[in-house]
């Protein structure tokens, strides 16, 4: 990659108009639509160096990234992936009434994986398992992130800030994305491990599914105003 030449950078006056990177964070948002045009490697590659530059604990930079372009592979992850939601929701779906006994299950299964059966990712799961939600929806390009589970930080957080220097890189190409984190579940099968050179140190953690979106999906989603506490010389208050 050539060397950008260096530009002086002033921040915004209050109450100026968003910049380019501004404007670029708050209009990206999900797709779940794409058009069957796959993506220049080209524009993938630049896609793989905006993740390459994001900051990392200790600057270990300890992701990595498989590309995914085989549409018969990627169907064959999402059975997959289809097959276990469904198994694991069967077994223990605490949302089903009546069910005690899958109630008992899923608080156990919960201490083991706390974060895949808070009340959001679970209803996902049911839904890919019955095939009424898709996992890369069509995306003609998928990048499967993985990191080394020796590193010095969190590797999640080293994850998430790679990823989203991605998606907005993407973004600002016209591409739509999706994060596709039930994809990882594919990581613990040895028959993916093998078929995707998944070895110890490295841990499947999530996937981004890249494409030409169907339509113009680009606008301002609607988020919650949190409130904020802020210290400064005058002691604490709240703002929005």
């Amino acid at each position: 990659m050539e060397k950008a030449e260096a530009k002086r950078i002033n921040p915004p006056e209050s109450g100026a108009d968003f910049n380019e990177v501004e404007d670029i964070i708050y209009r990206r948002r999900s797709v779940r639509a794409y058009k069957q045009k796959q993506v220049p490697e080209y524009l993938i590659r630049r896609i793989l160096e905006a993740g390459r530059f994001a900051p990392s604990a200790g600057n270990a930079q300890t992701w990595k990234f498989i590309v995914v372009r085989d549409g018969k592979m990627i169907e064959e992850m999402t059975q997959h992936v289809i097959k276990q939601c469904a198994k694991i929701s069967k077994v223990v779906d605490y949302t089903d009434p009546g069910k005690e006994k899958k109630i008992w299950r899923a608080k156990l299964a919960q201490r083991i994986l706390p974060r895949a059966f808070h009340p959001v990712p679970f209803t996902a799961m049911k839904l890919i398992g019955n095939q009424r939600l898709g996992l890369w929806h069509g995306a003609p390009t998928v990048v499967l992130i993985l990191a080394d589970i020796r590193t010095p930080g969190d590797e999640r957080i080293d994850v998430g800030i790679t990823g989203q220097n991605m998606v907005l890189a993407a973004h600002s190409f016209g591409l739509g994305t999706c994060w596709v984190s039930f994809s990882s579940i594919a990581g613990t099968s040895k028959e993916w491990k093998k078929r995707l050179g998944i070895e110890y140190p490295y841990k499947f953690y999530t996937s981004i599914g890249i494409g030409y979106p169907k339509g113009i999906p680009d606008g301002y989603v609607p988020r919650e105003t949190q409130a904020i506490d802020w210290y400064d010389e005058d002691g604490l208050k709240i703002v929005y």
